[in-house]
C-alpha cells in the first residue's frame, strides 16, 4: 500500500494522520475545501498533492481522484474523514439540517467508494476506511443529524465489505475517541477529558494497516468501542449522562 487519498484532512486528526502517512513514506493525497493549512507540508513533502474539493460534489471527488492517480500511478487506499457535525435537539433543528450533514459525512463516503473502485477493481485490491464515531453506534442527545450520519456509513461498510470481497478490496471503519477538535467544541466535557488530535492522528496511521474492521488508535479505544457495539443502549445512556453532570457542574 503506496499511495492514499483522504478526504477532510486539514485540520484536526486529519492534518496529523496525514503528517504521519507522510513520514511513514506514502504518497497522499487531500481533498478538501480549505487546503491553506497544508502549504507547510506541501513544501516540505513532495509526495503531497492537495486539491480543493467539496465531498458533495461527486463530479469534483471524481476528478480530484483521477488526478491522483495520474500523479501517484494507483490508490490502494482511500479513507473518508471529511465530516459536518451539528448541535441541537431534533424538534428545532430543520430538515435541511438533516440532508446537508448526510450530504458531507455519508454521501461523501458513498461518492469517494464510487470513485476510487474502479482503479481498485482494475489492479485487484485497495481499502476503504470511513471515520465514523461512537455515536454512530450507541446514539447521543441533540446531535442526532451527525450521529445518524456515522451509524449509516457503519452499515454502508459492512455491506460494501461483503459485495466487494472478491475483488480484494475491504472496507474498515476508523473510530477515533472524543478529541479536541473544531467540531467537538460545542460539547460541554472539559478538554482535559478529550483525546489529543495529534495522538489519535499518528496512532491511527500506525494502524492503518490492520485488518480488522475497525481501526481506532490505541488498544483502550478499541476496547471502548468494542463496549459501544456489545451494549450500544447502556453505553448511550452512560455517556449522556456524564455529559449532563459536565454541563450542570459548568453552569453552577
Amino acid at each position: 500500500m503506496k499511495n492514499i487519498i483522504i478526504t477532510g484532512a486539514a485540520q484536526g486528526i486529519g492534518y496529523y494522520l496525514v503528517k504521519q502517512l507522510l513520514e511513514d513514506q506514502f504518497n497522499v493525497t487531500v481533498l478538501d475545501i480549505d487546503i491553506d493549512s497544508l502549504k507547510g507540508l506541501s513544501k516540505e513533502w513532495p509526495s503531497l498533492l492537495t486539491l480543493v474539493c467539496d465531498v458533495r460534489d461527486a463530479n469534483r471527488i471524481k476528478e480530484c481522484v483521477k488526478e491522483s492517480v495520474q500523479k501517484f500511478g494507483s490508490v490502494d487506499c482511500a479513507i473518508h474523514n471529511a465530516c459536518r457535525c451539528t448541535f441541537g435537539p431534533m424538534n428545532i433543528t430543520e430538515v435541511a439540517t438533516y440532508r446537508d450533514v448526510f450530504d458531507v459525512n455519508y454521501f461523501g463516503a458513498l461518492y469517494l467508494s464510487q470513485a476510487v473502485l474502479p482503479y481498485m477493481k482494475q489492479q485487484k485490491g485497495g481499502k476503504i476506511i470511513f471515520t465514523s464515531s461512537g455515536v454512530g453506534i450507541m446514539g447521543f442527545a441533540n446531535i442526532s443529524p451527525y450521529a445518524s450520519s456515522k451509524g449509516a456509513i457503519e452499515a454502508l461498510a459492512k455491506c460494501l465489505n461483503l459485495e466487494f470481497i472478491n475483488d480484494g478490496i475491504s472496507f474498515h471503519i476508523f473510530h477515533p475517541p472524543l478529541t479536541r477538535t473544531k467540531s467537538a467544541g460545542p460539547l460541554p466535557v472539559p478538554d482535559e477529558f478529550k483525546a489529543s488530535p495529534e495522538k489519535v492522528g499518528v496512532g491511527l496511521a500506525k494502524n492503518i494497516h490492520k485488518k480488522s474492521f475497525i481501526i481506532c488508535h490505541s488498544t483502550s479505544q478499541r476496547l471502548q468501542t468494542l463496549a459501544c457495539y456489545l451494549f450500544p443502549i447502556k453505553m448511550g445512556r452512560l455517556m449522556n449522562k456524564l455529559t449532563t453532570r459536565y454541563e450542570s457542574a459548568g453552569t453552577n
